[in-house]
């Protein structure tokens, strides 16, 4: 058996610094319901790992109604929906943080690790593309942000160069008439990885839409921004034949594989009607925000 060196730095740039002496053959640990399964699978050999649950910046999770929301990358799932506050401002992030895993997961589960782990089907991740969430990390050269639409680069693989890591991920406060959803299809009720998934967030103006995030999973490479879908229902009330053109736009920008869960061609219907319904549960919150 290979042996890991374990280390838990307690600061930022001790961890940095834990990372960048080891290069590739360091990585993080958060809350391990990822890293530790593919350790113990055989997928990723590592020398180092770098347990950052002992940083406290990387276990904040504060809101305000002006500033908006900054969750840690080591915030467990549990502490995020179990805020009130933050789950009524943040609806579609609920929708997504309560879908991952079952109960014993989401107490150790991360979103920066689902983030990190840069896996097509990763259900938080349309979720935070559509709360407009920026990434923030931190590495040998300073920190920087990195919109959470540009963080994954391919199947497991994400912008994050050696020695760097995920500090926390930032979203703005929801302004008025705010409606956020996260949908997915998976064969059983729980339990399982997206065939396809959709989040979508919408602000209102009366009976029109004046922005419109949609974000797919499970239908690419990387989590999708479908930013064409978003546009296609901007300046329009939200009639059936708009979400149908949004919803038309998705399922172009979805370019889906055939495997065992699904073929393209049921993911790009899947994809159709889930940012359909993400749109109108979106559109519907906000009218009762």
């Amino acid at each position: 058996m290979r042996p890991i060196e374990y280390v838990a730095p307690t600061t930022v740039e001790e961890a940095v610094a834990a990372l960048a002496e080891k290069g590739e053959a360091a990585r993080p640990l958060a809350g391990g319901t990822d890293i530790i399964v593919q350790l113990r699978g055989g997928r990723r050999a590592v020398d180092r790992i770098v347990d950052v649950k002992k940083i406290p910046e990387l276990n904040e999770l504060s809101y305000d109604p002006q500033a908006g929301l900054r969750i840690g990358a080591a915030v467990p799932c549990h502490r995020i929906y179990e805020d009130d506050a933050i789950a009524e401002a943040y609806p579609g992030l609920m929708d997504a943080v309560t879908l991952i895993g079952g109960i014993q997961i989401q107490g150790r589960a991360s979103l920066g690790g689902n983030l990190c782990n840069a896996a097509p089907s990763g259900d938080s991740i349309p979720a935070l593309i559509a709360h407009n969430a920026v990434a923030e990390v931190a590495g040998p050269g300073g920190r920087r942000d990195v919109p959470v639409e540009d963080f994954c680069t391919a199947p497991g693989r994400t912008v994050l160069g050696p020695g760097e890591f995920l500090v926390a991920m930032r979203m703005p406060a929801p302004p008025a008439n705010f409606g956020a959803s996260y949908l997915r299809f998976i064969p059983r009720n729980e339990m399982d990885i997206a065939v396809a998934g959709a989040g979508a967030s919408v602000v209102m103006d009366g009976d029109t839409v004046t922005e419109c995030r949609v974000a797919l999973a499970s239908v690419a490479p990387t989590p999708v921004f479908a930013e064409e879908a978003g546009a296609a229902l901007v300046g329009k009330a939200p009639s059936d034949e708009a979400i149908a053109e949004a919803a038309q736009a998705a399922r172009a920008a979805a370019k889906p594989i055939s495997d065992m869960r699904g073929t393209a061609e049921y993911r790009t219907h899947l994809v159709g009607v889930l940012t359909t319904r993400a749109l109108r549960n979106a559109i519907q919150r906000a009218k009762e925000a």
